[in-house]
């Protein structure tokens, strides 16, 4: 959608300063909460683009896994992503590592975890691999406790097998759009025999022409099943047929609710199959559930299929949850569930009017003649980029031909200023002063660009407005609906009920470290959920 990169400095990263609880500067070498014995599972779910006030709307329809979470678990409802670009990949990072964007060094997707060198085994799609990922996650920690301690990761996406366990080099598994699961080489050389017998179970062939029909009646649904805005006008009425062409049929198999359904069957067979919880160490067990985000881009977060979908989500929780407590000692096991971003509404739904392209953004033009005019002085389109609202300068090769940085820069926020739809263009060298202020934007700005980037802009459009080509339902603002997620807790060191206060995504990683017992290995931004976990 624009440009493929960001510019790094020359410097060289600096870690985060902020220790955001005892649990780094003590020694911690016992468990914070009271249990029995300590967790030989930890399970790190993941599911992308789910927005807390969905639990709330649909909460009487549950029955399955979220019900369970909910009645048995600790929710924080007033939780959400403390950094600006609101994407799969620093979402990912950013859940099970502690430390915002700015300290992963995983800033959008772009950057996240495509790496030409390191192969898919099969498949299709690129290389993958968590090259860019910076430090250490959760299972670092703990395997920095226990060398046996081992790990497995599937999804959908590359990045949410990938980031949940930062660089380990683990069992990692996604979706090769082909109907199988496949890794990089940057984890293995070959399948195991346990995956080679799952994708031969061939998912997708019994599913083709198969019917994507609602879980329950249509009058249980208040959702309008009619809207042309949805899906780019295409196939937005129930129901919805998967195609009959095996190879069609194998990519858009993402867009279906079978495969989350499929990700939870290979993240069984790789327990069972790796012994995976059976002790005496702690592993973990990471599983990203990606439908969810396929649906609310296409129908959007208001449609009655996103509404299906999340009670379908439900429902196969309630499956993973059930099937790990009949595998293992469920007094062992410990759940934390969460998102990677939320989602903002269609502008054609957020704003009147018959103009099609209402409620959109176009900066493209004011990027393309400034680099237009570097190019006539002998400076390379490159060295200006605007990605994902972050605007990059190169200012070592402005320099190099005489062009002042300061001046390009000062013309680019004058003119991205006075588009419709804008809200700020923020100077980078501006936003810690205005966080330290209060100014949650800007805080957020701050905590997704890591110090070492030739990050000059920041761009924020308006809330509910979208980038200019965007026709999808999205996300991906520092506002409140796409930054806005669930923080779910359940285990028997866990208290459960509400937690109304003020909780971030970098608060999971050090929470269930301090409920294992173990010190993270390096300074992290969050704070442990002490309100949440039974004392001694």
């Amino acid at each position: 959608m624009h440009a493929t990169r960001l510019i790094p400095r020359a410097s060289a990263f600096v870690g985060s300063a902020a220790v955001a609880s005892m649990l780094f500067a003590l020694p911690c070498t016992a468990p914070l909460a009271a249990q029995t014995a300590p967790p030989t599972l930890v399970v790190q779910i993941t599911v992308d683009q789910l927005r807390p006030d969905y639990l709330d709307r649909w909460a009487s329809q549950f029955t399955g896994g979220l019900a369970r979470l909910l009645k048995q678990g600790a929710f924080f409802t007033n939780a959400s992503h403390d950094h600006a670009t609101t994407e799969t990949a620093p979402g990912h990072a950013t859940l099970w590592s502690g430390r915002h964007p700015s300290h992963n060094g995983v800033v959008l997707n772009e950057l996240g975890v495509a790496d030409p060198q390191s192969p898919l085994l099969f498949g299709r799609g690129g290389g993958a691999s968590p090259y860019r990922f910076r430090g250490t996650s959760l299972f670092d920690w703990i395997r920095s406790r226990d060398q046996f301690a081992r790990a497995l990761s599937v999804a959908r996406k590359d990045r949410g097998a990938i980031l949940p366990l930062g660089r380990a080099k683990q069992q990692v598994y996604w979706y090769a759009l082909d109907g199988r699961f496949t890794t990089s080489r940057y984890y293995a050389d070959t399948i195991p025999t346990w995956v080679q017998r799952f994708n031969a179970r061939d998912v997708v062939t019994p599913l083709l022409g198969a019917s994507w029909t609602t879980l329950l009646p249509a009058s249980q649904y208040p959702e309008r099943d009619s809207m042309p805005i949805e899906n780019q006008g295409k196939d937005f009425v129930f129901p919805h047929r998967l195609p009959t062409d095996l190879r069609a049929a194998g990519y858009e198999f993402t867009e279906y609710p079978w495969m989350d359904e499929i990700t939870v069957d290979m993240a069984l067979a790789g327990v069972t199959a790796m012994d995976l919880g059976k002790g005496p160490t702690t592993d973990v067990l990471a599983v990203s559930l990606s439908t969810t985000d396929a649906i609310g881009h296409r129908y959007g977060p208001d449609s009655r299929e996103l509404h299906d979908q999340v009670l379908r989500v439900d429902r196969v929780l309630g499956r993973l949850i059930d099937s790990l407590y009949v595998l293992r000692d469920s007094t062992r096991i410990v759940f934390a569930l969460s998102s990677d971003h939320g989602v903002s509404p269609f502008p054609e739904v957020a704003f009147p009017g018959a103009d099609p392209n209402r409620g959109r953004v176009n900066p493209q033009p004011i990027i393309d003649a400034a680099r237009s005019a570097l190019a006539a002085r002998g400076v390379e389109g490159d060295a200006l980029l605007l990605q994902a609202g972050i605007v990059s300068l190169d200012r070592r090769r402005l320099a190099a031909k005489g062009v002042p940085a300061d001046s390009v820069v000062r013309a680019l926020r004058t003119e991205l200023l006075a588009l419709p739809g804008m809200l700020r263009v923020d100077r980078v060298a501006t936003l810690p002063g205005a966080a330290a202020k209060g100014d949650v934007l800007a805080r957020r700005w701050l905590h997704a660009i890591p110090s070492d980037f030739q990050a000059e802009l920041t761009v924020t459009f308006k809330p509910g407005y979208y980038w200019y080509t965007t026709r999808y339902a999205t996300h991906g603002s520092p506002h409140d609906l796409d930054a806005r997620i669930p923080i779910l807790f359940m285990g028997p060191a866990v208290k459960p009920g509400r937690y109304a206060a003020p909780t971030y995504s970098v608060d999971i990683a050090p929470t269930l470290a301090a409920l294992l017992g173990i010190p993270p290995t390096e300074p992290v931004d969050g704070r442990v959920l002490t309100e949440a976990l039974r004392r001694r």
